[in-house]
């Protein structure tokens, strides 16, 4: 009698959990009502069920399980007003959106369609956590299944937006986070000159530990870490093409003949005894010792171009090879440019 009772329990939460998903059905562009998405002739890459994603690893996590090209395309602007509209099972205003339980974010994301999601290619458009008592999923259902973003102003081109949700009900366990998302097609027409940096992998972004994705909504806490990068300002502008390419000044392709090695990023900043200075993105390292002045004339061969050349408490040669002078950078520091 106790098991068969156990397994009426198991099946009704079973049950109870396939009610609680739900799918984006469809997009607002400026509050008018861009139809019905998530079908065959459709402008969503809308998955066969409303079943979440629980690997993080899994390529289900870049457009969920249907990451194909689907037959329309939306058409926007620059500073569009996009609203994106979930559901449970239908666009009926009955429908219940999403069980109350799951708690969770709600977030948007960008990349070029170029790419099909694929590389680090994803920038976050918005995020949505915990704030003032309530989850992204609350404000969510309170608001009908819409939440909107301001589309950045664009290089002409063709979009993929991605919506999504995490349901942190499970969360508390390893694997028990519920992943919903699927990907838009918009092609922007306005003639902006924002092209997207680079961004993140997804999957790759998240893993199951991170402390946004194992996190127990049961306990007691007062803020939320919310997963994945921060988001991206709409400003700061990639290469020449519509994503992937980095907003990092490129290293010169000059290699700089020196022997000083290079300082690992997480070094200080400074230490005693010793000097960093930034050329381009080379980081070079020079030891000096104190009590030492600067020549005004050096003996020995000629210093090779990138090399140091002078500075206070330096000895060697302050003669550069032919086609470089040396100039000073500070008081410590001349190089041969």
């Amino acid at each position: 009698m106790k098991t068969s009772t156990i397994f009426a329990l198991a099946a009704a939460g079973g049950a109870q959990l396939a009610a609680a998903h739900s799918t984006v059905y469809a997009i607002w562009v400026n509050d008018v009502d861009q139809g019905l998405g998530n079908s065959a002739s459709g402008y969503i890459r809308s998955p066969p069920n409303n079943n979440p994603i629980t690997d993080v690893t899994s390529d289900g996590m870049t457009c969920n399980l249907n990451n194909e090209a689907t037959a329309k395309t939306i058409e926007v602007k620059g500073g569009d007003k996009i609203t994106f509209e979930w559901h449970h099972n239908n666009r009926d205003a009955s429908d219940d959106i999403i069980a109350e339980s799951h708690h969770g974010p709600v977030m948007t994301y960008i990349a070029p369609t170029e790419s099909n999601g694929k590389g680090d290619v994803w920038l976050k458009l918005a995020e949505d956590g915990f704030a003032d008592g309530a989850w992204g999923v609350d404000r969510l259902i309170q608001n009908k299944g819409k939440h909107s973003i301001t589309l950045p102003e664009l290089a002409a081109g063709e979009y993929l937006l991605r919506p999504e949700i995490i349901a942190l009900h499970e969360g508390n366990r390893q694997g028990g986070a519920q992943f919903y998302m699927e990907c838009v097609q918009i092609k922007v027409t306005s003639s902006g000159s924002i092209t997207l940096p680079a961004g993140v992998a997804i999957p790759g972004t998240y893993t199951a530990t991170d402390p946004g994705v194992l996190f127990d909504i049961y306990n007691s806490f007062t803020s939320y870490p919310i997963p994945g990068p921060a988001v991206w300002d709409g400003a700061t502008s990639g290469g020449s093409t519509g994503g992937g390419a980095s907003s990092a000044a490129p290293a010169s392709s000059a290699a700089p003949a020196t022997s000083a090695a290079p300082v690992a990023s997480s070094a200080p900043a400074s230490q005693p005894g010793r000097t960093t200075f930034v050329t381009s993105v080379v980081a070079i390292t020079t030891t000096v010792q104190p009590n030492q002045s600067s020549p005004s004339s050096g003996a020995g061969a000629a210093v090779a171009k990138w090399g140091q050349c002078g500075g206070k408490m330096y000895t060697g040669s302050t003669a550069c090879v032919s086609g470089s002078t040396c100039q000073v950078q500070n008081p410590y520091y001349s190089q041969c440019l």
